[in-house]
């Protein structure tokens, strides 16, 4: 008989994720359990814990979901994870702070399937802005599309300092070329879209970040996409079931086209949904990054 497939969620948060838990057990995981307050020197004592008591045939049916919100701390985590396996006593780990991952997955599969549609254009050779660019989902969305070709800049509301500095450290980690502004006025942020192909909003909810005016400027606008599904919205005129609807600003764009939260969403879970059971179903150790999920919500789109 089978052993009961067990995910360990690991989160350097005071608490995990319901959201993940609920994922998790929805994908088929027997049972899910967290492990909060997880500093980074503690990793390789629990990964170890987890994979010495069942034989490496039964080691199948374990997983580690790594959690927490920043996605260096996450990566940093999932290194230090794959240091503490002891081949042939090895499980698979899926990294996605804040569902950051899967969700930047599923925000650059949306349009890029957006720019193929109804542009006939890659992601490689754009250029994309993204707006909250600086929080896990931001970092994750610009490491994406980056590596996918297109030229991406990470803005910040706060702090030009803090946008530099996280384009460069993604860029040391991820051999990625993002780069770093700033963005606290309508002036600076008409200056930023006025050239971009592509506008993304990944700011906290319940802000709207771009209004219609503002976006009069993006005279060659393609895509504009928003994750923010609270009112109003991140991005003013971008409803929440969009998906490839046209924009209703007043730019001399043509055919620019936005897409709403919830269409992103229903792929961001598809794609949760899909790595989990992916590592239930694997015969051997599998790795899940910003890159697997991305590769999985393409197929879904």
């Amino acid at each position: 008989m089978d052993k009961p497939a067990l995910l360990h969620i690991l989160s350097p948060l005071p608490h995990v994720s319901p959201f993940d838990i609920t994922m998790a057990y929805d994908a088929g995981f027997d049972a899910v359990i967290p492990y909060p307050n997880v500093a980074l020197e503690q990793i390789p004592g629990l990964v170890q814990d987890a994979i010495f008591p069942r034989s490496p045939k039964d080691l199948k049916r374990s997983a580690v979901l790594v959690g927490g919100r920043d996605a260096g701390i996450s990566m940093d985590m999932v290194d230090a994870a794959k240091a503490a396996m002891v081949p042939p006593f090895e499980v698979s780990i899926l990294a996605d702070p804040s569902g950051a991952f899967t969700t930047a997955a599923a925000i650059v599969a949306c349009v890029e399937r957006q720019l193929r549609r109804h542009h006939r254009m890659e992601l490689a050779g754009s250029r994309v802005v993204i707006f909250g660019g600086t929080g896990p989902i931001g970092v994750a969305t610009g490491v994406i599309t980056s590596l996918a070709g297109a030229m991406t800049t990470l803005v910040d509301y706060l702090s030009v300092d803090v946008a530099l500095s996280k384009a460069a450290e993604y860029n040391r980690r991820c051999g990625t070329n993002i780069r770093g502004a700033y963005g606290c006025s309508d002036a600076d942020n008409a200056r930023l879209i006025s050239q971009q192909d592509v506008v993304i909003c990944t700011a906290k909810a319940g802000v709207q970040v771009l209004n219609a005016s503002v976006l009069g400027d993006a005279r060659l606008l393609k895509v504009a996409a928003d994750i923010n599904a609270r009112p109003p919205a991140g991005i003013e005129g971008i409803n929440s079931r969009d998906d490839g609807v046209p924009t209703q600003y007043a730019t001399t764009a043509k055919g620019a086209v936005s897409v709403g939260p919830l269409t992103i969403g229903r792929v961001k879970v598809k794609t949760q949904q899909a790595l989990l059971r992916s590592m239930l179903e694997a015969e051997n150790p599998i790795y899940l990054d910003f890159g697997q999920a991305f590769r999985t919500a393409r197929e879904l789109v």
